[in-house]
């Protein structure tokens, strides 16, 4: 949960470095809060007086994703600084079949094990930013 708060906290920090466990738990309670509210939503509206709830879900899950999308763009562009690329190869994944595969990839590879033109690894004791 930690991991999650801090994708949160450094929201609006295009800059720096994020290892693959800031990234990926961002990712997942994402989705789980996604999840979450998508039941929550579908159950009231279909308490109160929606025929399906479809609209309520669409609405929730409309506004998290709109709230959502510059931190994780925020932490997706970190996480590509930390293997050595520019967040400008966020854009890969606007190419159809075959980009996003490549975020994905680049996402899953390991950090430079040095510091790069972004930053210094966040692997090393002393620059962790999560007090777990």
């Amino acid at each position: 949960m930690a991991w999650y708060l801090l994708a949160w906290q450094r929201a609006t920090d295009f800059s720096g470095r994020s290892r693959r466990t800031e990234y990926w738990m961002f990712q997942l309670f994402n989705f789980l809060v996604g999840v979450f509210l998508g039941l929550v939503a579908l159950a009231t509206g279909a308490l109160f007086g929606e025929q399906d709830g479809y609209n309520t879900f669409a609405i929730c899950i409309g506004v998290f994703g709109f709230v959502s999308f510059i931190p994780g763009l925020s932490v997706t562009v970190r996480r590509l600084h930390d293997i050595g690329k520019s967040g400008w190869w966020y854009f890969i994944a606007f190419i159809p079949l075959i980009g996003g595969l490549i975020l994905f990839v680049f996402t899953l590879l390991d950090s430079d094990p040095d510091r790069n033109e972004y930053g210094p690894n966040p692997k090393v004791p002393g620059h962790a930013n999560v007090v777990i």
